[in-house]
């Protein structure tokens, strides 16, 4: 379920899950996620889950950041060090995970853009802006277990493979970053009518920066996330923060369909 954050509120949350589950429970994970476990043990053809959410979304601060820091890599590194909270918090989001592990040729990608003299924050702008024009985003091409040697051999994939690689790009050279999983509003051309289902599931990535917090930056889409994201959560990547998962007992092969429709409220 969309989760409350600085620049959203999860107003309420609806779950409709059929056939009736025989077990169902809410709780909050490690990350602070709002997360509904169900079982189904009985037998079934067809399982349907329709999640309706309403969710106020704050304007960005992130369009006000003409007065970004411009603090540079080895200044932030060493604020990092420091014994605060919020500083000792964010240290779980340096370490390597299976989907974000780096090799020679991430490290020297990520050092083109982090040069110096330069903000990490205009470094990590920089980095999304070249990730966009050096992948071609292509659904079906790579699956969630391809690794990001792969990607970067082939240079194609999809939102999980472009924040994945984002993240281990940052993490290589010691900066916190996070995979937060969401949804982004689709908006269609003047005069055609926006389909039902056209919105999709989204990934993108947010870093730390001392002084000014998490700062997201959506790779796939070349830009700094703004009131078309919601946020549903955020973990280490993407196994953490998986929209649905869930094991399914069969002797039969099955077919996944996936549909998101993301409608702006008129203003109260």
């Amino acid at each position: 379920m969309p989760r409350n954050s600085r620049e959203q509120i999860c107003r309420n949350t609806s779950i409709h899950i059929k056939p009736q589950p025989d077990r169902i429970n809410e709780y909050e994970d490690f990350f602070g996620n709002k997360v509904i476990y169900f079982s189904i043990e009985k037998e079934h053809w067809e399982l349907t889950v329709l999640v309706t959410s309403e969710v106020e979304r704050m304007e960005s601060e992130h369009s006000r950041l003409i007065d970004y820091p411009i603090a540079g890599l080895e200044e932030v590194k060493t604020e990092l060090l420091g014994p605060d909270a919020d500083v000792i918090d964010v240290k779980q989001y340096l370490f390597v995970t299976p989907m974000t592990s780096w090799n020679a040729e991430i490290i020297q990608y990520a050092m083109q853009s982090f040069q110096p003299g330069r903000s990490v924050f205009e470094a990590t702008h920089d980095l999304t802006h070249r990730i966009y024009n050096d992948f071609e985003y292509k659904p079906g091409y790579t699956t969630i277990a391809t690794p990001l040697s792969v990607v970067m051999k082939e240079r194609k994939g999809v939102c999980q493979d472009f924040t994945h690689l984002a993240i281990a790009c940052l993490r290589s050279i010691g900066l916190p970053a996070r995979y937060v999983s969401g949804y982004i509003e689709t908006i269609s051309p003047e005069g055609v009518q926006k389909l039902i289902g056209s919105d999709a599931s989204h990934a993108w990535f947010s870093v730390f920066i001392p002084k000014m917090g998490w700062t997201d930056f959506d790779p796939t889409n070349n830009c700094i996330v703004s009131d078309q994201h919601i946020t549903i959560g955020w973990g280490r990547d993407y196994a953490d923060i998986a929209p649905m998962e869930g094991i399914i007992l069969s002797s039969g092969s099955h077919e996944l369909t996936v549909s998101v429709d993301v409608k702006r409220q008129n203003s109260l």
